[in-house]
Protein backbone atom coordinates (compact mmCIF):
# COMPACT_ATOMS: atom_id res chain seq x y z
CA UNK A 1 0.00 0.00 0.00
CA UNK A 2 1.73 3.27 -0.94
CA UNK A 3 1.69 6.87 0.67
CA UNK A 4 -1.52 7.87 -1.86
CA UNK A 5 -3.41 4.67 -0.79
CA UNK A 6 -3.21 5.33 2.77
CA UNK A 7 -4.05 9.33 2.27
CA UNK A 8 -7.29 8.16 0.77
CA UNK A 9 -8.06 5.42 3.62
CA UNK A 10 -7.30 8.35 6.10
CA UNK A 11 -9.90 10.29 3.95
CA UNK A 12 -12.41 8.37 3.99
CA UNK A 13 -12.22 7.44 7.65
CA UNK A 14 -12.67 11.04 8.56
CA UNK A 15 -15.50 11.23 5.83
CA UNK A 16 -17.41 8.52 7.66
CA UNK A 17 -16.86 9.84 10.96
CA UNK A 18 -18.19 13.30 10.66
CA UNK A 19 -20.88 11.79 8.63
CA UNK A 20 -22.03 9.44 11.06
CA UNK A 21 -21.60 12.53 14.05
CA UNK A 22 -24.00 15.16 11.39
CA UNK A 23 -26.27 12.38 10.95
CA UNK A 24 -26.69 11.12 14.52
CA UNK A 25 -27.32 15.13 15.68
CA UNK A 26 -29.87 15.37 12.61
CA UNK A 27 -31.91 12.20 14.87
CA UNK A 28 -31.62 14.27 17.98
CA UNK A 29 -33.01 17.45 16.66
CA UNK A 30 -36.11 15.10 14.97
CA UNK A 31 -36.77 13.72 17.68
CA UNK A 32 -36.89 16.48 19.60
CA UNK A 33 -38.99 17.72 17.25
CA UNK A 34 -41.57 14.86 16.71
CA UNK A 35 -41.62 14.02 20.40
CA UNK A 36 -42.69 18.24 20.55
CA UNK A 37 -45.14 17.77 18.93
CA UNK A 38 -46.62 14.28 19.92
CA UNK A 39 -46.89 15.80 23.16
CA UNK A 40 -48.74 18.93 22.22
CA UNK A 41 -51.79 16.88 20.82
CA UNK A 42 -52.02 14.44 23.61
CA UNK A 43 -51.63 17.02 26.35
CA UNK A 44 -54.43 19.30 23.38
CA UNK A 45 -52.25 22.25 24.39
CA UNK A 46 -53.20 25.57 23.41
CA UNK A 47 -49.61 26.71 21.48
CA UNK A 48 -46.66 24.71 20.41
CA UNK A 49 -45.25 24.80 24.11
CA UNK A 50 -43.44 21.24 23.93
CA UNK A 51 -42.07 21.57 20.43
CA UNK A 52 -40.46 24.55 21.12
CA UNK A 53 -38.98 23.29 24.46
CA UNK A 54 -37.91 19.89 23.36
CA UNK A 55 -36.92 21.85 20.40
CA UNK A 56 -34.67 23.72 22.16
CA UNK A 57 -33.58 21.04 24.49
CA UNK A 58 -32.53 18.72 21.80
CA UNK A 59 -30.67 21.19 20.06
CA UNK A 60 -28.29 22.09 22.80
CA UNK A 61 -27.78 18.23 23.59
CA UNK A 62 -26.91 17.29 20.15
CA UNK A 63 -24.99 20.61 20.20
CA UNK A 64 -22.98 19.06 23.56
CA UNK A 65 -22.82 15.78 21.54
CA UNK A 66 -20.40 17.21 19.03
CA UNK A 67 -18.50 19.11 21.15
CA UNK A 68 -18.05 15.96 23.31
CA UNK A 69 -17.35 13.50 20.54
CA UNK A 70 -14.90 16.23 18.80
CA UNK A 71 -12.84 17.21 22.06
CA UNK A 72 -12.30 13.53 22.76
CA UNK A 73 -8.87 12.53 22.28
Amino acid sequence: MNDDDRGKMNYMKEYSKYSSLIFQMIVMVAAGVLGGIQLDRLLKMKGPVFTIGLTIFSSFLAIYYLFKTLLKK
